[in-house]
């Protein structure tokens, strides 16, 4: 067998220049699959862990994905608010450790505002329980303080001492502003991947501030109140949209879940993140499956240049595949030459793909981070990308053995008189 392995790679050697075309062509498709895979792995995994920590998310009665869409993601509306008054007999439950309240319904310029407390900064998880951590500054204090994600910063090119104006609703139209009640930027984030990236956070207080002077969603004409005049209002909180909740244990997940399904004063709902993520994951998770459909084809076109450049060399070889039979070489080492050849070839395209995948992880993982907002993993391949690596190989090695088997069935007497 050695022999043959000799022989196989001084015959690719000869023929380096076409069989070097062929290995890029693997490599290519293998950094494909290999760099979709992870993508789609990573992706995925930002997207379940959007949120950690956190082990019931509270809100109106509505669906569980609808609740998640707009609490995590903010996404869409709340058909109904939760009262202040619930929240804070919620907060009474023996089981519950803490909890952080968020209002939601403002803009800026295209970002979500998220009212909330100081709290929020330090329960929030995201990932692997990584806490929020500040690029710049520090977090909100006083009213009119607030503190902007790292894609609202990087995008609008904000820095600590920025002042901003916020936007009722959705911002579109410009009477909508609290211009008469600016925020000064006293914090970054840093980058997580996650919608808090795109969140300008505020207090629960500085939420009702800026709506003192409006109802239902309009401004009282000739009742404005100045900035400097809201410290003598009460700015408690009146409803919240949705409360993130965590438990000294998380056995009483179901009991507390129950007993807020069963509150008495409003209609109330608790999530799991967890299970509503992988809900909403079905739905949307078709996309990666094309994804990987397409790399599968590329990587087929790929082997099927393998079996079409072999083949092509193929009958240029022929007298050469008949002096080795005329030295000794039966037919079966035929086609364990062939084969071998074909192995090679393979293994060396799917070791530069991986290796060219792995490089590009890690040169490119901090600038996909910081512009797209996806935290690419640099580790050792994962389950499915060794099976994608080592069906790469068996493809190569079983497509080989098309030229293999050809070769296998040329006679002496042909390869010595071939047909012009």
């Amino acid at each position: 067998m050695k022999p043959l392995f000799s022989l196989a790679a001084r015959s690719a050697w000869n023929r380096r220049f076409v069989l070097s075309l062929v290995v890029m062509s693997i490599a290519l498709s293998t950094f494909l699959l290999l760099g979709i895979e992870r993508i789609r792995h990573d992706v995925r995994e930002n997207f379940s862990q959007s949120v950690s920590g956190t082990d019931l998310i509270v809100g109106a009665r509505t669906g569980p994905v609808q609740l998640l869409l707009y609490s995590v993601f903010r996404i869409g509306n709340a058909t109904h608010n939760v009262r202040w008054s619930s929240v804070q007999a919620i907060g009474r439950h023996r089981s519950i450790a803490w909890m952080v309240p968020i209002s939601l319904g403002d803009s800026h310029r295209g970002f979500s505002v998220v009212g909330t407390t100081p709290d929020y900064f330090e329960r929030f998880q995201y990932g692997d329980r990584q806490a929020l951590r500040f690029a710049q500054g520090r977090a909100f204090s006083e009213v009119f303080e607030t503190v902007v994600g790292a894609d609202v910063a990087r995008r609008l090119g904000y820095k600590p001492g920025d002042r901003i104006v916020l936007s009722h609703g959705d911002g579109a139209l410009a009477a909508n502003d609290h211009a008469d009640k600016p925020f000064v930027i006293v914090g970054v984030l840093q980058a997580t991947g996650t919608p808090v990236d795109r969140s300008v956070h505020i207090s629960l207080q500085s939420m009702e501030a800026i709506h003192l002077d409006w109802v239902a969603g309009v401004p009282l004409p000739g009742m404005a109140v100045p900035a400097d005049q809201v410290a003598r209002h009460d700015l408690t909180p009146k409803n919240v949209t949705a409360v993130l909740v965590g438990l000294k244990s998380r056995a009483a997940v179901f009991s507390v879940q129950r007993s807020i399904a069963e509150f008495e004063a409003e209609p109330l709902l608790a999530i799991l993140p967890g299970v509503a993520l992988d809900e909403l994951w079905e739905v949307i998770g078709v996309g990666e499956r094309g994804l990987l459909a397409v790399s599968t084809l590329v990587s087929l076109v790929s082997l099927v240049g393998l079996v079409a450049v072999i083949l092509a060399g193929l009958n240029e070889r022929r007298r050469e595949l008949a002096i080795l039979r005329a030295v000794g070489a039966g037919p079966r080492q035929m086609l364990v030459l062939l084969a071998i050849e074909g192995a090679l070839v393979t293994l060396s395209g799917v070791l530069l793909g991986a290796a060219a995948c792995f490089a590009a992880v890690a040169a490119l993982r901090s600038w996909v981070q910081s512009q797209l907002g996806v935290m690419l993993q640099l580790q050792w391949p994962n389950q499915n990308e060794w099976l994608l690596l080592a069906a790469l190989l068996a493809c190569g090695w079983v497509a080989s053995l098309i030229p293999g088997f050809r070769a296998y069935r040329l006679s002496l007497a042909d390869g010595l008189s071939p047909r012009v």
